[in-house]
């Protein structure tokens, strides 16, 4: 059996790798000036390939653990409508909910006027971005069977050696192949480079969103959250959902690396931008010390829980799960990998167990049923 440790890279083992990244603590910590209460309404930009699985499955336990009411998917849809640009048709019961919803956060193409129609007008808006070369090898793999310039490559080396060879524009799901971060920010991914144009969309992005995490330091990227939506430790807790196996990891070669800073050139400007401001803001709130000690007691809490739940007390192959139910959506040439539960837990912990572990398509059809039962059963696909 591959044991694999369900870990995210620390943001001290990422810095070995971009240390040109990281922003130096020049100032001291700056005490909150008052007491902080607990954001409820929330919109999240679900960004593709970027640990944003994980924060789904956080919002979704945060919302049943405070009877909030979600956006969800109309109907049987897995998404709110992606690749299409947002509409509100795409959630269910918008006309009856719409500035009720509390939490929103399934896949989108996001459309500001739309989303602002529904949602409150004190809502807290976020995203997540990811490294560009970690990104698209993550997405080479899990969308090799059905993005076009994917297919006709061996490999993601291959496909970076000459883009322009598999890339066609005009193909649908070849926006997984080129600055698929950009797209999902509603912008034009096969834009031209243009300086002007770029700090349009930053200073755009930057007056809606409040916060945008980054998916290589996640740990930190969770105190932070927690920090700024006043929210407890236990609400950021998590195990990694959508997780690959080790066996499908493929790896850049050093010349791709630099490549993929050219072909998705307005994501890595993107990411560039924000992952300043990440380290702007966690340096506004707290120094390097408290920022550690909140992270070792992120991942004991995660250890405990994990040696609490898990049968395995890690994530384990897809063919191993044993529970047909918690079962992960597999894709492309990626072998997603789940969890089993110890057979001897209490009901109570049971119940935190298993949404811990729950892959995101039955715990959106969970939701959906549990707020909508007057409706016809959404169904796992």
């Amino acid at each position: 059996m591959a044991v694999i440790r369900n870990k995210l890279p620390s943001g001290k083992e990422f810095l070995n790798i971009f240390p040109s990244l990281y922003i130096v603590y020049l100032s001291r910590y700056k005490p909150p000036s008052k007491i902080c209460q607990p954001i409820t309404d929330v919109m999240f930009l679900k960004t593709h390939k970027t640990a944003s699985s994980t924060i789904l499955n956080i919002l979704y336990r945060f919302s049943e653990k405070h009877n909030l009411t979600l956006a969800l998917p109309y109907g049987n849809h897995p998404h709110l409508g992606y690749p299409n640009r947002f509409q509100i048709s795409y959630v269910e019961e918008f006309k009856t909910l719409a500035n009720k919803f509390n939490i929103m956060g399934n896949h989108l193409r996001f459309n500001w006027q739309e989303v602002r129609r529904i949602m409150p007008n004190d809502t807290f808006y976020f995203s997540i971005l990811r490294h560009p070369a970690l990104l698209l090898e993550s997405s080479y793999v899990y969308y090799k069977t059905i993005v076009p310039a994917f297919k006709k490559s061996k490999n993601v080396n291959e496909f970076l050696s000459s883009p322009w060879s598999y890339y066609n524009m005009t193909e649908k799901n070849n926006i997984y192949a080129k600055n698929n971060m950009w797209f999902d920010f509603g912008y034009n991914n096969n834009a031209e480079y243009d300086e002007h144009y770029i700090q349009f969309v930053l200073q755009n992005i930057e007056e809606i969103f409040h916060l945008i995490l980054i998916a290589d330091f996640f740990d930190e990227s969770m105190i932070l959250l927690k920090d700024v939506l006043c929210w407890d430790l236990d609400d950021v807790i998590y195990f990694k959902m959508n997780a690959r196996s080790q066996c499908n990891i493929q790896t850049l070669n050093p010349e791709n690396k630099k490549k993929v800073k050219e072909w998705c050139a307005l994501d890595w400007e993107l990411y560039k931008h924000f992952n300043k401001s990440f380290w702007m803001k966690i340096q506004e709130r707290m120094d390097l010390k408290t920022l550690y000690k909140e992270i070792d007691l992120l991942q004991k809490r995660q250890n405990e829980l994990m040696e609490t739940c898990l049968l395995e007390e890690t994530a384990i192959e897809d063919y191993e799960v044993k529970d047909k139910n918690m079962k992960p959506f597999q894709a492309g040439n990626a072998h997603i990998m789940g969890y089993n539960l110890k057979h001897d837990l209490d009901n109570k912990t049971l119940n935190i167990c298993e949404k811990m572990i729950m892959p995101e398509l039955q715990y959106t059809a969970h939701l959906y049923n549990s707020q909508f039962p007057f409706k016809k059963k959404k169904l796992v696909r």
